[in-house]
């Protein structure tokens, strides 16, 4: 029997993981249909089906579930052993994958990613928007970027420095023209700048004052999913936006947008870095995480 290649191993474990040619082809950067012959020669060489396919899916089969467990050790080891070596380099190199939703992921580009260009210009940070709460292990990524309470409790968290918050906006002259409300209950007669979620459900505006929780559907002309493009919508007058802090920022100080509501606002959570636990910490990684660690309370102010 010819012995496998590395990178045929590698590309049976991104396969029978994702349980997708598509995904990890993705992933390997390659195409589909290459990644399937391969798992054709895999076979032909090993003697056994390890890959069970279908028009719409791909599954491991027995034979295939023994192989990819043994092969994650075995790829673990490896991996711990590459990146003993790369420690004599002197400097970190490699990719780090990471899965954040926008709000998370415009943080790491304003506050983190200058401070790691600066430290590690050899590391390659990856980061896919991503709204859904997903499987960053299954779905191939190094790390994840979510609100703390909404972190899987086998994950090892990282505190980002800064909490993230919301804010009710509009432009002087839509408030002018439309008066100020007092309550989240105004906003029933105000035109309201509505958020549709991933998923595709609008987003309740929640509100939060001396103990008492509020959620309001809100209604208006306009629906959007970007928080860059409500403020522009709030800021030409369209109606009331409700956004992360940060989105609203430069608006705010330039003038163009008012804040509603402030005393009705939650109270600013914070979000985390996390990664899986159980597994060892790639370089690149690790040289994420510690900048995250360093980074001073208020780096995301200006």
């Amino acid at each position: 029997m010819t012995r496998p290649s590395l990178n045929d191993l590698s590309a049976f474990v991104a396969v029978a993981t994702h349980r997708s040619f598509r995904r990890a082809a993705d992933e390997l950067g390659t195409a589909p249909s290459t990644l399937s012959h391969a798992m054709r020669g895999l076979e032909e060489r090993l003697g056994v089906r390890l890959l069970n396919r279908t028009t719409r899916s791909v599954a491991p089969t027995e034979a295939g579930i023994e192989l990819l467990g043994r092969l994650n050790v075995a790829l673990t080891s490896l991996d711990e052993a590459l990146d003993a070596v790369t420690a004599f380099r002197g400097s970190v190199v490699g990719k780090v994958r990471v899965n954040a939703p926008r709000v998370a992921a415009a943080a790491l580009v304003r506050d983190v990613l200058p401070r790691m260009i600066e430290r590690h210009p050899d590391v390659t940070v990856d980061i896919v928007v991503e709204g859904r709460l997903i499987d960053i292990v299954s779905g191939g990524f190094d790390a994840g970027v979510r609100l703390i309470d909404s972190i899987p409790k086998d994950m090892i968290a990282v505190p980002l420095p800064d909490p993230i918050g919301f804010i009710c906006v509009a432009s002087p002259t839509y408030l002018d023209r439309a008066g100020e409300p007092a309550t989240p209950d105004d906003l029933q007669r105000h035109r309201c700048i509505g958020h549709r979620l991933p998923g595709g459900r609008l987003y309740q505006w929640e509100f939060e004052r001396a103990g008492q929780n509020l959620t309001v559907d809100t209604n208006g002309p306009l629906v959007l999913d970007d928080e860059e493009l409500m403020v522009e919508a709030a800021a030409q007058g369209l109606g009331i936006a409700y956004v992360a802090n940060w989105a609203a920022e430069a608006a705010l100080v330039e003038g163009r947008l008012r804040a509603v509501l402030p005393a009705w606002m939650h109270k600013p959570e914070r979000a985390a870095v996390y990664y899986p636990g159980h597994r060892a910490v790639p370089p690149a990684l690790r040289a994420f995480l510690d900048v995250v660690k360093t980074m001073p309370v208020g780096a995301g102010t200006h």
